[in-house]
């Protein structure tokens, strides 16, 4: 790791943290002193997702935070709260230990997960997950969820 203040190329780890998106390290430059921060972040993403129509594409975490951020639209949840959601489902996923995984399993995970956040994020995410086509779709699931 090289230090960002003089590109010296050692350092030594003063403290380090893991959490769910990770671990984070404290280090010390061993020549100018200076502290700094790093994450490190497990990315094995090799695993395929498997659409209704049976088209096959590699997992892309960044399409689920954007479906999943949509839903929190305007809704009193932080970003890092998000980012927490999406690194569980993630985490959850890959313990599955499968090369493939169906977008039903997805969608049924993060509905759960959302559902515990909150509500109206829930109704919104499982109106595109669901493809509600009318108002008693949305009248049923809020029935449901009462």
């Amino acid at each position: 790791m090289r230090c960002p203040y003089c590109s010296f190329g050692n350092s030594k780890v003063t403290n380090k943290r893991d959490s769910p998106e990770g671990t984070r390290r404290r280090r010390e430059c061993l020549k100018c002193k200076e502290r700094f921060t790093t994450y490190e972040k497990y990315s094995e993403n090799n695993f395929y997702i498997t659409k209704k129509d049976k088209r096959r594409e590699k997992f892309d975490r960044e399409k689920l935070l954007k479906g999943i951020r949509k839903a929190f639209e305007k809704r009193p949840v932080s970003q890092e709260r998000i980012e927490k959601l999406i690194s569980s489902i993630e985490e959850q996923l890959r313990r599955k230990g499968k090369k493939e995984i169906k977008s039903s399993v997805i969608g049924g995970i993060a509905m759960k997960k959302i559902k515990k956040i909150d509500n109206v994020a829930y109704i919104r995410f499982a109106s595109v997950y669901r493809d509600f086509q009318d108002v008693k779709d949305f009248k049923n699931e809020i029935k449901e969820l009462k």
